[in-house]
C-alpha cells in the first residue's frame, strides 16, 4: 500500500451542515465570506473548541464525597 489506494473514509470528514448553520446562523456570514474561509480561518471565528468533560475516577470519588447518597435503612433478615 502506497497510500494512494487508502478508502476515502480513513479521512477526516467535516460537519459541513454544522459548519454552515455555525458560520451562517451563528456568526451572520453570508454564504460568499462563508465560502470564502478556509476551515481553519471558521475554526478561528468560532473561538476555542472546547474538550468534553472527562470524569475519571478520582473525579468521581470526589463526586461521591461531595454528594454521598443518602443512608439506606438494612433490610430485615427473615
Amino acid at each position: 500500500m502506497n497510500g494512494l489506494d487508502r478508502p476515502v473514509l480513513d479521512r477526516p470528514v467535516l460537519d459541513w451542515p454544522g459548519l454552515m448553520r455555525a458560520g451562517l446562523a451563528g456568526l451572520g456570514l453570508r454564504p460568499k465570506e462563508f465560502w470564502d474561509l478556509t476551515p481553519l480561518e471558521l475554526q478561528l471565528l468560532l473561538g476555542p473548541v472546547v474538550p468534553a468533560p472527562c470524569l475519571d475516577r478520582s473525579g468521581l470519588e470526589a463526586l461521591m464525597r461531595r454528594f454521598p447518597d443518602p443512608a439506606m435503612p438494612h433490610a430485615s433478615a427473615n
